[in-house]
């Protein structure tokens, strides 16, 4: 049985998550710590960084370590009608810190399900997303969007891309004050402006959410949103079962890659960590893109983030140091660490006290006999 005084805390979320999935029939995934830079380097829009760590391999062809999992799955995959590959991972991935701006090795879990995917699929992931963050913390959130009203929406105000591109940056910001600065630029009328800044004030408590979109809905001339809408009400129906329903809400400012994403995309956030610990949604048009037929859903969570909750270190290295010299019979000393490990605690078995070992209790094995 493993002492779980010994894991980091993502190495303990690991196993918690591993469980979880199975339990839902996905299956692991492993893969190699590289691939061919090209597969990243055609898709860095979609990556967290586009920063790669590259080297040569022995026949010349460009590798880069994995910045990123999903882009290997759907690589590796095939489309079966009627098929859905559900699978699970949990992998070191390499990228440049946010907090250091250095490269660092970052234990990445998540899942994806890629295949002739439903909304039942979107629900099962989002489910799964916010049990995922229960299993970190007892306080947490799981916020939910959709991209393809908020997309439908943006076409019909106004078609430039640039236009769009900064909207969307100032919803997730929430900046209503810079979006309708934006508005003013562009010469969007007030009744429009209102809509767009509506977006950042339109979140929370799903019913409240769902009813102030559907004026929004029905002023929009194609069905897209229409039918958006209605997906994202019945997604509301299905998580109100759930266990974890009052953990989860809807906030557009959730924007992911517009380029990728096509529908309903979500963040998780735990307390205590200052940003998004979970991200992920479908995401067709990546699928599409690397030139497959089937839809996805799925999400990762960045598991190196965990280091936030346990800033502090533990009060000591060792319960026990015990010192033990050259006349001392070593198997005496050995008999002594068993009984001291079968006692629950752990040791340390040293000839001197080593200058920065913290320990609970001193022992001493002098000439055969023990001191304290």
């Amino acid at each position: 049985m493993i002492d779980e005084r010994l894991l980091k805390s993502e190495e303990k979320a690991i196993f918690s998550l591993r469980s979880l999935y199975k339990k839902y029939g996905y299956l692991p995934y492993k893969m190699s710590k590289f691939e061919e830079y090209e597969i990243y380097i055609r898709n860095k829009d979609f990556l967290v960084s586009d920063r790669i760590i590259t080297f040569n391999d022995t026949n010349g062809k460009l590798m880069a370590l994995k910045p990123d999992v999903t882009l290997s799955i759907i690589k590796n995959g095939e489309d079966i009608p009627g098929y859905k590959q559900k699978l699970y991972y949990n992998e070191n991935v390499y990228r440049v810190s946010d907090s250091t701006h250095n490269y660092k090795e970052i234990m990445q879990a998540g899942l994806e399900c890629i295949g002739d995917v439903d909304l039942y699929d979107v629900y099962e992931a989002a489910y799964l997303a916010a049990k995922s963050l229960s299993l970190i913390s007892d306080s947490f959130v799981l916020e939910i969007s959709h991209v393809g009203i908020l997309s439908e929406v943006l076409d019909e105000i106004c078609s430039d891309e640039a236009f769009k591109k900064k909207a969307i940056g100032f919803i997730s910001e929430k900046n209503a004050h810079d979006l309708a600065a934006l508005c003013r630029e562009y010469g969007i009328d007030g009744e429009n402006t209102d809509i767009l800044t509506s977006f950042i004030t339109v979140y929370g408590d799903r019913d409240k959410v769902l009813e102030n979109l559907k004026s929004i809905c029905s002023s929009c001339k194609g069905d897209n949103a229409k039918s958006a809408l209605i997906e994202f009400k019945e997604l509301s129906e299905m998580l109100k079962k759930s266990s974890m329903s009052d953990r989860i809400i809807y906030d557009f400012s959730v924007v992911n890659d517009m380029n990728y994403y096509n529908g309903i995309v979500f963040k998780g956030f735990v307390d205590g960590i200052c940003e998004g610990i979970l991200a992920g949604g479908r995401y067709d048009k990546l699928v599409q893109k690397m030139g497959r037929k089937s839809g996805a859903v799925g999400f990762a969570l960045y598991l190196d983030l965990l280091e936030q909750l346990n800033a502090s270190k533990p009060d000591c290295d060792v319960d026990v140091l015990l010192i033990y010299d050259e006349q001392d019979g070593k198997a005496r000393v050995a008999e002594k660490v068993n009984k001291i490990i079968a006692d629950g605690k752990t040791v340390s078995a040293q000839k001197k006290e080593p200058p920065r070992l913290r320990y609970k209790e001193l022992v001493r094995m002098d000439s055969g006999e023990e001191k304290i």
